[in-house]
C-alpha cells in the first residue's frame, strides 16, 4: 500500500473503530430507536456508513464496479433505514464486510488514482478528483457520523466515548 494512503486508512480506521465502540453494548431496541428530532436511529446510521459510505465511495467509486454504484444511487432514501426482519447483528455484520472490502480497494489503490465511476446523476458538476481525496473525504465522513453516534448514544443512556488515543500502535 502507499505510505500516504496508508496514513489515511490508519486514521479512517480509527474513525471506523469509534461507530462501533461507541454503540457496543447497546440492546436491539435502543440500536434501533431514534432519539434525535430528524429520526434516524443508531443502526440506520450504521446501514447508512455501510451502503452509502463503505461500498458507494470505494468499490463504486474508486473501483468503478458498476452493481455497487447503480444500486446505491437508485436507493439512497432507503439506506437510512432497517429493514424490520435484518437485525443488528446482520448491519454490523453488513459494515464490518464492507470495511474489508473498501480496504482491499484503498490497498491497490495510489492516491493520484482518478475515480473509475463518478455519478453525474447526483454530482454533476461537482467530483473528487483522486482516491486521496476521495479517503480524506470518507474520513471526514465518518468522522462526522461517530459524532453523531456519540450524541445518540449519551441521550440514550449517558455512555460517552473516551477511547484514549486512538493513534497508539
Amino acid at each position: 500500500m502507499n505510505a500516504e494512503l496508508d496514513a489515511l486508512k490508519i486514521a479512517l480506521d480509527c474513525q471506523r473503530q469509534h461507530v462501533l465502540g461507541i454503540l457496543a453494548g447497546l440492546s436491539e431496541k435502543d440500536l434501533r430507536r431514534p432519539v434525535l428530532p430528524s429520526g434516524w436511529s443508531c443502526l440506520a446510521l450504521v446501514r447508512h456508513l455501510t451502503l452509502d459510505v463503505e461500498r458507494f465511495w470505494f468499490p463504486g467509486v474508486i473501483a468503478g464496479e458498476p452493481d455497487v454504484a447503480g444500486q446505491l444511487v437508485a436507493g439512497a432514501e432507503a439506506h437510512w433505514s432497517v429493514p424490520e426482519a435484518m437485525s443488528s447483528e446482520e448491519v454490523f455484520h453488513d459494515y464490518r464486510a464492507a470495511i474489508a472490502r473498501a480496504d482491499a480497494v484503498i490497498a491497490a489503490a495510489v492516491p493520484d488514482q482518478e475515480p473509475a465511476a463518478w455519478p453525474v446523476e447526483i454530482w454533476p458538476t461537482w467530483r473528487l478528483p483522486d482516491a486521496r481525496r476521495i479517503v480524506i473525504h470518507v474520513l471526514t465522513e465518518v468522522a462526522c457520523h461517530s459524532g453523531h453516534l456519540d450524541a445518540a448514544r449519551e441521550l440514550i443512556d449517558g455512555t460517552t466515548w473516551l477511547g484514549g488515543n486512538p493513534y497508539a500502535d
